[in-house]
Formats: structure tokens, sequence, C-alpha cells
């Protein structure tokens, strides 16, 4: 079986990620390395802190060609800010592009409600997929986010979350998925995002 990279460019809650892999009995590797990434089943890029903070850290990590290809070839989970880069362009702290998997860009939450959105939420699958097997809508999930994913085209858009308005919550495309909650901090909901996402690595290796 072969492991899960789990991509460390200086701008990511990696433990918490690993911690969950681990209990759910998945290999992961912590990888700062493009080998590491281009021998992995599947990749998980998380992230903290600003959109352009994480973008220049990426690049500077040498890592920013390896996690474009591998996005592209196999399993691939962008959490919370790792959501947010798969999109073309952000304009948190100033404007910044990103990695441009997805179209649309990034935003300030548009609510009337405190900011960050802190806490538990609940989710609405609008487009059922391999990352929410065994889910129905309704099932709370953990947010730490201020600003929101913006897709350009609404087919790639999963699950949504109510904060005084509509709030992306899960993207995906093909083998490409993106949580702008925290799954490894949303309990046995999580845990199952996860484990379909390893389900998906294990039929690859």
């Amino acid at each position: 079986m072969g492991y899960i990279a789990i991509v460390d460019y200086g701008a990511g809650n990696l433990m918490s990620v690993r911690n969950s892999l681990d209990f759910l009995g998945a290999e992961s590797r912590i990888a700062a390395s493009p080998e590491q990434i281009q021998n992995a089943a599947g990749v998980i890029l998380p992230g903290v802190g600003a959109f352009p903070d994480a973008m220049e850290a990426l690049r500077g990590s040498g890592l920013l060609d390896t996690v474009l290809a591998a996005a592209k070839a196999k399993p691939f989970l962008g959490i919370c800010l790792g959501m947010q880069l798969l999109f073309e362009e952000s304009d948190e702290v100033r404007w910044c592009r990103g990695l441009g998997l997805l179209p649309g860009r990034i935003e300030r939450i548009k609510t009337s409600l405190k900011l960050p959105q802190i806490g538990w939420n609940a989710l609405e699958i609008v487009r059922p997929n391999a990352l929410t097997a065994g889910l129905k809508s309704g099932e709370y999930v953990y947010f730490v986010h201020t600003f929101m994913a913006k897709p350009a085209n609404r087919a790639d858009l999963a699950c949504v979350t109510d904060y005084g308005g509509e709030v992306p919550a899960m993207v995906a495309q093909g083998q490409l998925f993106g949580c702008q909650f925290h799954p490894e901090k949303s309990g046995q909901i999580g845990l199952t995002i996860l484990q379909n996402f390893i389900k998906l690595t294990e039929e690859r290796s």
C-alpha cells in the first residue's frame, strides 16, 4: 500500500492531519521534497494563515511544480487555506495569484455575522462525491476562516454551509478535492471524509 504525502511548505497544520491518518491506520509522510510527493499515492495540502504568505512559502519551498503535477495526477485534498490555494486568485491582504487548479477566486465572507467564522456548522451536500460517501446533509464540521471560495463553475461545488449566507464548504473536480473546514478536527464526520480519501489512494496503489 502506498502512503499519503502531507505537503510541508512551512504554512500548514501538519501534525493534526498526520495524527488523524495514523488513527485511521493509513501510512503518511510529512513531505518536504519533490520525490516524497511524486512517489505518494495521494497528497494532502494543509494551510493556515494568509493566502499570499502561503503562496510565497510554497514557491520558496521548491515544491510548487511538483504540487501542481500531483494535483492533476492523483487523489489530492486541500484543507482550509489549502483548499483556497486551489483557486486562481485571492483578495486576502493583497491580490495574489493561486494555483489555478480550479476556476474562481477567494473573497471575504459576505455576512453580518462575526468574522472569522470559528466553530461547528452544518454541511449541505449539493453534489455527492467520493469524499461525501456515508454522509448526509446536516452533519456538523469545524470551521476557522474569514475568506471563502467563489467557484466560477458551480459544478465544482460539492458542499455548502450557511453563515449568514451560502459559504462553500467542499469543492470537488475528479480526484481533486478541497475542504474549507478541518476534517482532522471534525470528529467522526471528519474521520469518515479522511477515510474516504484514504480509500481513493488505496485504489490507486
